[in-house]
């Protein structure tokens, strides 16, 4: 089945999405699957609680990420927005920081980014919340949505 050419257009990204080839060939049809977009690679093992986390699990991440302060950016959240889907995912979704929308509600790529996401994933049939997880490199939104620093983002 094609991807259908009037989709692509309405979420902005025709005629952009063409799988590239090898030089002087023609390009081919658009992927069937998002397994066609990006070729497999060997998935690395799923995070166990205690792995990787300074001895915490999931659970206890989202709850220390909650009452963070290591980082000024804290005195200006409503709330810290940890990340949302599959934890054990195979596609991993990491924007800069969160906007006014995501940290209002709490949720990362709730806005206008958000939409256009949730569009591109459809368009390589994949799901928020199934088959990926989304997130942020910090947790709670910059001033004025400017660039986390680097400070910020190793905090």
């Amino acid at each position: 089945m094609q991807y259908n050419e009037e989709i692509l257009r309405e979420m902005e990204l025709w005629p952009v999405w063409k799988r590239r080839t090898t030089a002087g060939a023609e390009a081919a049809s658009l992927p069937q699957t998002a397994t066609e977009v990006i070729p497999p690679v060997q998935r690395r093992e799923v995070l166990k609680p205690g792995v990787g986390l300074g001895g915490a699990d999931w659970q206890a991440l989202k709850e220390r990420v909650a009452k963070c302060t290591d980082c000024g950016l804290c005195k200006q959240r409503k709330q810290a927005v940890f990340g949302v889907g599959n934890e054990s995912a195979s596609w991993l979704f990491v924007g800069e920081g969160p906007g006014a929308d995501e940290d209002a509600q709490g949720e990362p790529f709730v806005g206008q980014a958000g939409k256009l996401l949730d569009r591109m994933l459809q368009s390589i049939r994949l799901q928020r919340g199934r088959e990926v997880y989304i997130t942020n490199v910090v947790k709670c939104r910059p001033p004025g949505n400017r660039v986390p620093t680097a400070e910020e983002a190793a905090a």
